[in-house]
């Protein structure tokens, strides 16, 4: 099964690094930035191949939160001496080019569906991660809100389509 993830929008990152040799801290956070940036490209793509203007407002929600979520990711993958990954990882790529393929309603019931799946993956793996006495746990409990908010705006969009 495919995951992917993604970082929403949040308060500070605050919080102690005394844990940040913790290897699922610096892990998470380079899945983090591979999802901001995978996300930041759905968000555009809603907002160029949505036919409504909710989609497109959505995508473009989607595109800011992510590329501020992915600055503040950023700092905690300094602060570990993490390599800052500039792209998705293959899977996410492969989402991307599946959805992309589509055009009108067929698309945005394909994005929709795939922002559902997504949020809910990475609404799990956020709490996990901000259960943790780490330096990724203050980020990933920070994102939780955002993702909580993109999630039920999927939700809400795609019960308005049916």
């Amino acid at each position: 099964m495919a995951v992917h993830y993604w970082c929403g929008g949040g308060p500070s990152l605050g919080g102690s690094l005394a844990h940040a040799t913790d290897p699922s801290g610096p892990m998470f956070i380079v899945r983090a930035i591979r999802g901001n940036v995978a996300e930041i490209q759905m968000g555009q793509l809603a907002q160029r191949n949505g036919k409504s203007a909710e989609i497109k407002a959505f995508g473009q929600a989607l595109e800011e939160d992510h590329l501020a979520a992915n600055s503040r990711a950023a700092i905690v993958a300094k602060r570990l001496g993490m390599p800052l990954p500039t792209e998705p990882n293959k899977t996410q790529k492969a989402e991307y080019r599946k959805v992309a393929s589509m055009t009108g309603a067929a698309f945005e019931k394909a994005f929709l569906r795939h922002m559902l799946i997504v949020h809910k993956q990475r609404i799990t793996e956020y709490t996990k991660a901000a259960s943790l006495r780490n330096a990724a746990a203050d980020y990933a409990n920070s994102t939780l809100p955002t993702l909580q908010e993109h999630f039920e705006t999927a939700q809400s969009l795609m019960k308005a389509q049916r």
